[in-house]
């Protein structure tokens, strides 16, 4: 009898010496991913673009916290903060050399967002919460309604870096209008999310001050991050049931990055985060690198240089060894959220009372 009833308490410490077991696995693999991710940005800091630059100061904040809060529950996870350690002090070099080159090559462009370009304005998240199904739109416009340059003029808006010593936090009519409107697939919906992660990271209050429509009359910053997400993460599901595709996947793992860095812990989905991984370049260590279109690239490049004017979006830079600078950034950001979800989960005191 005695036995017997040792048998469930057992099976749960066996249960849970399997749980900590697979976490450590995962974190091995993030961190194994990290920092060939980071061997990518120490060869070609020279070359990455803004948006690429962003995607990696995302991870090195989301690596500061991890440091900081590592749970020391046993000498294996303290062996994998000691990893942990080494990998940020090698981004930190190699970010410094490339937000140097990007302020000389677009002084104006840096400019504008440099905020975005410093670890501390990156808020990691405290809590989570979940998306709601109900939230989802009955119907999505089947094109964009999002524009780059209106994009990026309420950024600058919000930053404070529309003009030298700009007053930050302003939300204009048109500003407001495109960031509030429900419908928007895509891109276009993962900037309207980012634009409120943004003021609110900012410290701008009342992004909503002005909008005097009664269907949003009780509406709060936090209702169109929700909304945002849980169409995301509808969005995201239906990639997947559909097969990724080089079409997909960019925006799939964009989906994952800002959700999970605005809280949202059903975005960190071990089967999305085996995809992520599955999609780093063993010989480079970026992602979305495809290796036939090199030569076209390298071609594509010359004639930007002849024709100057060509103006070529930003989030589509292609560099020299065939690697995409957007997914690279946003697939580190993401597996960076992905480890500090981890480790909340490993930290017993921060799980929620049941």
């Amino acid at each position: 009898m005695r036995t017997a009833a040792l048998r469930p308490p057992a099976a749960l410490v066996l249960f849970g010496a399997v749980l900590c077991a697979s976490r450590a696995e995962v974190i091995d693999d993030l961190l194994g991913s990290l920092s060939r991710g980071v061997s990518f940005l120490e060869r070609q800091h020279e070359h990455i673009n803004l948006d690429g630059a962003v995607g990696f100061v995302m991870l090195q904040a989301e690596l500061k916290e991890a440091v900081r809060t590592w749970p020391h529950t046993d000498p294996v996870s303290w062996a994998q903060r000691t990893t942990a350690v080494a990998l940020l002090s090698r981004l930190d070099q190699s970010l410094d050399k490339a937000v140097a080159a990007l302020r000389l090559n677009d002084p104006k462009y840096y400019r504008e967002f440099e905020p975005l370009l410093t670890w501390t304005f990156w808020m990691i998240p405290q809590e989570w919460r979940s998306t709601d199904p109900s939230l989802v739109y009955p119907s999505t416009l089947t094109s964009e309604c999002y524009d780059e340059q209106l994009s990026d003029k309420c950024l600058t808006l919000l930053l404070g870096t529309w003009k030298m010593n700009g007053t930050p936090c302003i939300v204009t009519k048109p500003c407001r209008d495109t960031m509030t409107r429900f419908g928007c697939p895509h891109y276009s919906l993962s900037h309207q999310l980012l634009y409120f992660m943004i003021g609110r990271m900012k410290g701008c209050n009342n992004l909503l001050k002005g909008d005097t429509r009664a269907s949003r009359q009780n509406m709060t910053e936090q209702n169109y991050q929700d909304i945002f997400c849980s169409n995301m993460m509808k969005a995201n599901q239906d990639i997947v049931a559909n097969g990724l595709t080089e079409q997909t996947v960019d925006i799939f793992i964009e989906n994952i990055l800002i959700c999970g860095l605005a809280g949202f812990s059903d975005f960190q989905k071990t089967d999305w985060l085996q995809h992520i991984l599955r999609l780093q370049d063993d010989e480079v260590g970026c992602f979305g690198r495809d290796k036939s279109f090199i030569s076209q690239i390298i071609g594509d490049e010359l004639l930007e240089q002849l024709q100057p004017h060509r103006r070529v979006k930003r989030r589509e830079k292609i560099l020299p060894d065939g690697c995409s600078s957007h997914m690279t950034a946003v697939a580190v950001g993401a597996l960076g959220g992905y480890l500090n979800f981890h480790l909340t989960e490993q930290d017993i005191t921060k799980r929620p009372l049941s």
